[in-house]
């Protein structure tokens, strides 16, 4: 297959999954919660973002011929996590941003009561995603499987944790070491968590398994280093959210700690490392997961 053929497939396998995720995701967040927040926990997950978690999910459920419904759930499950990260996130007692995915974020349309409830029901949701009840082609032990990657990955352990190291950081000069271990669990935990939820819906021996993981771990990590080239590179209107806001908080980054150029260097160092642990898992078709790498590595946005 020539590289325009596999390109030209890889974006109409993209098109599709979003298509599809968006359809589970509109059909899943209810419109019809209490007092105004169905809305605002729609505003914040519907319509936009890149969706890559949830690509990354099925991607690794198509390398292990996984279960549909399960990969499905899983995807909705970790794009729920995400934006409800996204939210706080955002919020005035966190990182105080007013843009997000090229609108106004969540508190600033709602209120802050509002964003930050809309943000715990998100982060419910994506959990009764994964436990449905009635389900006989679910198996319990899978859900369990599951839930535990995913509440994991959001945790003290996982994202919660990098977020809690960032804030204290503020203003604070850190190692390259520490920078490594803060965006490894705020950012990378989730990622390669997207990846193992995926590897977990079908059968995934222990070499296959840690090659998933390593490559997650890589992907997570290069992911951080890009947005963290493109803050200083790219304009607010292209990346969807207020360009440069880390280094104006005085804020550790890749760019800031290393440079510019060895942030890149990284990155790219990164990229090969996880296109090497894709190789090492012996599985058939990782096509779909190396092509996202790849989008990982070389996005301008």
């Amino acid at each position: 297959m020539s590289a325009a053929v596999e390109t030209a497939a890889f974006e109409g396998w993209v098109r599709e999954q979003l298509a599809q995720v968006e359809q589970a995701l509109d059909a899943w967040v209810p419109a019809d919660a209490p007092a105004g927040l169905g809305a605002a926990m729609r505003y914040g997950v519907l319509d936009g973002g890149k969706r890559l978690r949830p690509l990354l999910v099925r991607a690794a459920a198509e390398a292990v011929n996984g279960h549909c419904d399960a990969a499905m759930r899983a995807a909705v499950a970790v794009e729920l996590i995400h934006a409800y990260s996204l939210v706080h996130d955002d919020m005035p007692c966190m990182d105080d941003d007013v843009l997000r995915r090229g609108k106004p974020t969540v508190h600033v349309q709602f209120g802050e009561a509002t964003a930050m409830l809309a943000g715990d029901a998100m982060q419910a949701l994506a959990f009764e995603v994964l436990t449905p009840e009635g389900e006989a082609g679910l198996p319990p032990a899978l859900q369990a499987r599951l839930v535990a990657l995913l509440a994991r990955a959001s945790g003290h352990a996982g994202m919660a944790g990098g977020q809690a190291i960032d804030l204290a950081a503020t203003g604070k000069p850190l190692t390259e070491a520490e920078l490594r271990q803060m965006h490894r669990l705020k950012t990378g935990a989730l990622l390669q968590a997207s990846v193992l939820m995926g590897a977990a819906t079908g059968p995934c021996g222990a070499g296959a398994w840690s090659a998933l993981s390593d490559f997650g771990a890589a992907l997570g990590l290069a992911f951080q280093i890009v947005d963290d080239i493109l803050d200083v590179t790219q304009a607010s209107d292209k990346l969807g959210k207020t360009a440069g806001k880390d280094m104006d908080a005085n804020k550790p980054t890749y760019v800031t700690v290393l440079g510019l150029d060895e942030a890149r260097r990284q990155a790219h160092a990164l990229h090969a490392s996880a296109v090497d642990a894709l190789a090492r898992s012996g599985l058939a078709d990782t096509h779909g997961l190396r092509q996202l790498a790849d989008m990982v590595v070389h996005r301008d946005c």
